[in-house]
């Protein structure tokens, strides 16, 4: 198979969906890797890296478009590339069409076969290769609202760990999935007093267990989320339901209750956000105050950490890369039901569930395209 890496032209997208080594190791397997001109400069991976892995540079998007059985970007085809997608080529990357109906028609109209990072999942639940990301967005969302709870930026003023003498912020961190957990253990190491908040009991009880005395679990209802809303110096939002468009939990009632000058960070901004005041920003521009409250809702936040991101998400999608390339993609789907999860819209038809109700379009179950 001819896989192309093509570079990210998101506002400020500095990762790059596969390293050197990564492409060494799909050469091996006896596929042939394109690789755009300066796809990986930003990650710290030049162009000369790769031709010692093996790889053929392309100086343009348009040529590995033509040329590639499949595509991996990091981030979301742009309006510039929708013409470029061919019928049966496989694009695999991060979609999250739940909160794209342009993209989403788009890639009905091409044909293509698209398998979203985001929606394949594990028979335990878990997401391998949304998980990489999700522990950096975590871990960053604190560091953010660290930075924006300063008062040059419309902050409170407030330092997330406090001093002897003086209380430390109140962190509330909505939902405790990977970007939850993460985010509630960053915080706690700075010494806030965080709120984790988190509907499954299963996973309250596996939290209990890992999370440091400073953070409280709790299961969520209305009443104690407008009560700690009220209360928080930072709000988390860490909720996703894989596939599907994020449930608007914070209100712009619930937002005219909160202290001035405390931060709000959506995290589930990919996926349409969960506060009903978020709107996407980018790291050049990532904060905006609504109700005098700061909103850090960039939809790219590992974009800003490129080394990390592409080294942690490359050794997530590799073997899935790799297990494409060598089966083509009907036999990966038929003997990888986890795979199978990752389609979204394959050959015209939308196969991913989450994604046809959000638009109200007709869901075909990919197991009957096979």
């Amino acid at each position: 198979m001819i896989v192309g890496i093509l570079k990210e032209i998101k506002t400020e997208e500095n990762r790059v969906a596969m390293t050197p080594a990564g492409v060494e190791m799909v050469k091996q397997s006896g596929h042939t890797v394109l690789v755009e001109s300066n796809a990986g400069t930003a990650s710290g991976f030049v162009d000369e890296d790769y031709l010692q892995s093996g790889a053929e540079m392309v100086g343009a998007a348009a040529a590995i478009y033509k040329r590639a059985d499949m595509v991996m970007h990091v981030k979301e085809p742009l309006p510039e590339e929708y013409d470029l997608i061919r019928r049966d080529q496989i694009v695999f990357t991060y979609l999250h069409l739940a909160a794209n109906e342009t993209l989403t028609s788009a890639l009905i109209k091409a044909g293509s076969v698209n398998i979203a990072y985001e929606t394949i999942q594990k028979p335990d639940g878990s997401l391998p290769l949304l998980t990489p990301m999700s522990e950096v967005a975590g871990r960053m969302s604190v560091q953010q609202a660290a930075k924006y709870l300063e008062m040059a930026y419309g902050g409170r003023g407030v330092l997330l760990g406090g001093v002897p003498g003086v209380a430390p912020a109140t962190v509330l961190v909505i939902g405790g999935g990977v970007v939850g957990m993460h985010a509630a253990k960053m915080a706690c190491g700075l010494g806030a007093q965080v709120y984790l908040l988190e509907k499954s009991l299963q996973r309250l009880r596996y939290l209990s267990d890992i999370m440091p005395a400073n953070c409280f679990l709790l299961a969520p209802n209305p009443a104690t989320l407008r009560q700690l809303v009220q209360a928080a110096d930072v709000v988390i939002g860490a909720v996703l339901i894989p596939g599907a468009k994020a449930p608007h939990l914070i209100t712009r009632d619930m937002l005219k209750t909160m202290k001035k000058g405390s931060v709000l960070v959506d995290v589930a901004i990919d996926q349409g956000g969960c506060f009903e005041s978020s709107r996407p920003t980018t790291h050049a521009d990532p904060i905006y105050i609504e109700e005098g409250i700061v909103h850090y809702t960039v939809a790219n936040m590992p974009g800003a950490l490129a080394k990390t991101s592409t080294l942690a998400l490359t050794n997530a999608t590799l073997p899935y890369a790799l297990e494409l390339a060598d089966k083509g993609w009907r036999r990966a789907f038929q003997e990888n039901p986890s795979m199978q999860l990752g389609a979204n819209v394959v050959q015209g038809q939308v196969t991913c569930r989450g994604v046809a109700e959000a638009f109200g379009l007709a869901y075909t179950p990919v197991d009957q395209m096979l």
